[in-house]
């Protein structure tokens, strides 16, 4: 087996971005039930230092920018020794389930001003 497959950080990604959200009280199934999905629209992974199955992942998650249209957010992994494994960024755009592209500034501004105020406030 060896190191961890490249692969694994994108979803390492999805689910620190999934508690994040959480930790910021807009959790999926809220954000669904409100009839809002954010599809990922891209990925960027510098890969630093090789990880195995065994290593342990710290992963910082922050907000880079939201227009209400968009978000990026931006990743930083360490592993257990505190040393860089690998930093991220994802791109989502906001759609209704039927596919339809929403603005959540306009129509969620609850959920817009978190996001934005947490990008005002990232530093990585």
């Amino acid at each position: 087996m060896g190191i961890t497959h490249h692969s694994n950080y994108v979803r390492f990604m999805e689910e620190a971005r999934v508690d994040y959200l959480k930790q910021l009280g807009w959790d999926y199934a809220k954000l669904e039930s409100m009839g809002v999905v954010s599809p990922v629209v891209k990925v960027e992974c510098q890969y630093k230092v090789p990880t195995t199955f065994e290593d342990e992942l710290r992963i910082t998650v922050l907000v880079k920018e939201c227009t209400g249209i968009r978000i990026r957010f931006l990743y930083q992994m360490k592993d257990q020794r505190g040393v860089i494994v690998c930093t991220a960024e994802s791109e989502h755009c906001f759609v209704s389930a039927e596919g339809k592209i929403i603005r959540v500034d306009k129509e969620f501004p609850e959920f817009y001003e978190v996001l934005k105020a947490k990008s005002e406030e990232h530093s990585m």
